[in-house]
């Protein structure tokens, strides 16, 4: 079995609303969306021509975490949990890549440059961070059968939460130093593992999702095999926030 063509993809992202010149955060299982003439590469192939060349498509990959093995931006692999999509766009030539060992991001693309560099170190999903300039530039997360508790953005909508006491948590990490060595590196952030709050029962990022989509503000059509949704990333993180705010426990109150 070849799958679908690049072209039939393409097609697909165009009738979900896909446009030329967008910027796209992208979330895809291959396994969901079902064969693609070359595969992984073959759906960016696709992204890619939807878009155009006035487009830029944006990737969380993370960086898989080996014990005694310093991080290093361009040769790191990506995270296994963000799936083998993540690790075959971080890998394509023409891709950029943050330099960050837990915040890592990927992007190809008019605008790659732009939405990576100078990421910032601490809190790096919030304010300053790929994340923000993807809402600050009108971009889009497009989920192509993605699970439901894997939309980064959200991240970014907890750091604009008026929640107080939001749980933070302090890393450290092995970096390459750019003399050739290596060296311990600490990091502080918003815990973006085990959620800024206490949360009973079923991850919070799926719920916000759910009800989002509930709200019928996105687009949704199949893009091969896999129910896919458009969202509006600024819409989003605003929707996020409010319901953070509404149902986060505030002490005092």
């Amino acid at each position: 079995m070849t799958g679908r063509s690049v072209d039939q993809v393409a097609d697909d992202l165009r009738r979900l609303g896909v446009a030329p010149g967008g910027v796209l955060m992208v979330h895809a299982s291959l396994r969901a969306v079902g064969p693609v003439t070359q595969g992984a590469a073959g759906l960016v192939s696709a992204l890619e021509q939807a878009i155009g060349a006035a487009g830029t498509l944006l990737v969380n990959v993370g960086a898989a975490q080996t014990p005694r093995v310093p991080f290093e931006a361009s040769t790191t692999p990506a995270d296994p949990d963000n799936g083998v999509f993540a690790e075959v766009f971080r890998t394509l030539p023409g891709t950029v890549v943050s330099d960050h060992p837990d915040g890592r991001f990927a992007a190809r693309g008019a605008g790659a440059e732009a939405l990576v560099a100078d990421q910032p170190w601490d809190d790096y999903y919030g304010p300053g961070s790929p994340l923000h300039r993807l809402v600050e530039v009108g971009g889009q997360v497009l989920r192509l059968g993605a699970d439901v508790d894997t939309v980064t953005l959200l991240h970014y909508a907890e750091y604009l939460t008026p929640v107080p006491d939001k749980r933070r948590v302090r890393r450290e990490h092995l970096l390459h130093a750019p003399d050739g060595g290596v060296r311990r590196a600490v990091l502080t952030c918003l815990d973006d593992c085990d959620g800024i709050v206490e949360w009973p029962g079923e991850d919070y990022f799926g719920l916000i999702l759910a009800d989002y989509l509930a709200t019928g503000r996105a687009r949704t059509a199949a893009v091969g095999a896999a129910r896919s949704e458009l969202l509006d990333a600024h819409d989003l993180v605003e929707f996020a926030s409010i319901w953070m705010a509404e149902r986060f426990d505030r002490p005092g109150e």
